[in-house]
């Protein structure tokens, strides 16, 4: 339903980014105080006037922000995008009936993303790469994008290459692409099958543009030097697509907290382990035994930390711990927990760490709600909440990290 042009104050920011005004009305690009005018269409405001500003808008530093889909908080100062990820964090927990200080997140600079998921589509004069328009399948480019590493910028016309080579003549692809210290570490899903042409195609661009490695649909297509990543003393060859953290400073700062969290265990056990963020620098403290799902990334921690030097033992364990989680009898081996789950949270394996003897819990989260759920099973099951700090690294985006120390009761 759509109807003529009104004016609408903005009482708050969505969870999506979007200035919300009574009714609810969503209204994309707006921020809290702000009078704007537009053509209300459903709940949302199209064709959006900001007639009163907020003094906490600002020019969006990168010249793709009006069409690009990849930041939505651009138009927003940097110190109103902090306090509102604080709030945020308050306000999660607050639902669940916890109050706690929130400190300044620790925030990733411009420019420091140092991996990409690029859409990539065959045109009729090549290729387009870049990323979608907001809320649309459209491809825009962003030559001079603010948020990844120039490196990756800078691999735009090898994405579009690769679309020229790989993509179907309607399909999409989407191109993964990281910075690691030998070299691009290029993944690719959404193209053709691979046969002996392609294969000889992606062995020229990999020479080209002086690739790492190229991975299709998973599978090693081809690895000119493997895509090494520090972690503590130890560098890890991750699987292709595997998850990593997104900028090396926010990964620092999530490790940093960890850290400060777990003040010289005698042992760790490092749950949702990954290939390793926490397992391996925490191995310089103590002994480890890592849990994650996923077996490549288990192969990837462990060559890592035979090949390390000065690492106490890291032991690791592939399993389910959504279906499996562990028990107390096997938790009790343990003095301390880093947990770091997907935005689903942990609940199987939350309800299960108050019955063992682990009395320190750093709890890592992408997902705030989850996180303030899955913290109130702890608090009410004899833990206290200590601190928690909020980790920026995904700049003019509405994504919050966070980690927490828990200690249990005495």
């Amino acid at each position: 339903m759509w109807r003529g042009m009104d004016s609408y104050q903005i009482t708050r920011l969505g969870q999506h980014g979007d200035g919300i005004a009574e009714g609810p009305i969503y209204v994309p690009g707006a921020l809290p105080g702000e009078t704007v005018t537009g053509d209300l269409i459903g709940d949302r405001l199209q064709n959006v006037r900001i007639a009163t500003p907020s003094e906490n808008r600002v020019k969006p530093p990168c010249p793709h922000s009006k069409s690009c889909g990849g930041c939505q908080l651009q138009h927003a100062s940097d110190a109103f995008v902090a306090s509102w990820k604080r709030d945020v964090v308050r306000q999660a927990l607050a639902a669940q009936g916890i109050a706690i200080d929130v400190p300044e997140p620790i925030t990733s600079p411009p420019q420091s993303r140092r991996r990409a998921s690029f859409s990539a589509r065959r045109t009729k004069k090549g290729a387009l790469a870049g990323f979608h328009m907001k809320a649309s399948d459209t491809i825009t480019s962003v030559p001079n994008c603010e948020l990844v590493h120039p490196d990756l910028a800078a691999a735009l016309p090898m994405v579009e290459a690769l679309a020229v080579v790989g993509a179907s003549r309607k399909g999409e692809l989407s191109v993964l692409v990281t910075l690691t210290q030998s070299g691009l570490d290029v993944s690719v899903t959404g193209g053709k099958e691979m046969d002996v042409a392609l294969h000889q195609a992606l062995a020229d661009m990999a020479r080209e543009y002086d690739l790492a490695r190229i991975a299709w649909d998973g599978e090693i297509a081809l690895q000119r030097r493997a895509p090494v990543l520090d972690l503590g003393p130890a560098q890890v060859c991750p699987p292709p697509g595997a998850f990593l953290q997104a900028t090396l400073e926010g990964e620092a700062a999530l490790i940093g907290a960890v850290r400060q969290a777990l003040i010289k265990p005698k042992t760790v056990l490092d749950l949702f382990a990954g290939c390793g963020t926490f397992a391996l620098p925490m191995a310089q403290i103590a002994p480890v035994h890592a849990v994650e799902g996923d077996l490549g990334m288990m192969q990837a921690l462990d060559h890592a930390w035979r090949n390390a030097q000065g690492l106490k033992r890291v032991t690791h364990e592939v399993r389910d711990l959504f279906r499996n989680p562990l028990i107390p009898e096997e938790l009790n081996r343990f003095e301390a927990v880093v947990i770091d789950p997907p935005r689903a949270g942990a609940a199987a394996q939350i309800a299960e760490l108050p019955k063992s003897t682990v009395s320190q819990i750093a709890h890592v989260s992408c997902n705030p709600a989850t996180f303030a759920r899955d913290t109130a099973t702890l608090i009410h099951a004899g833990y206290d909440l200590e601190w928690v700090q909020v980790v920026d690294q995904f700049r003019w985006s509405t994504h919050v990290e966070l980690v927490a120390l828990l200690r249990r009761r005495t």
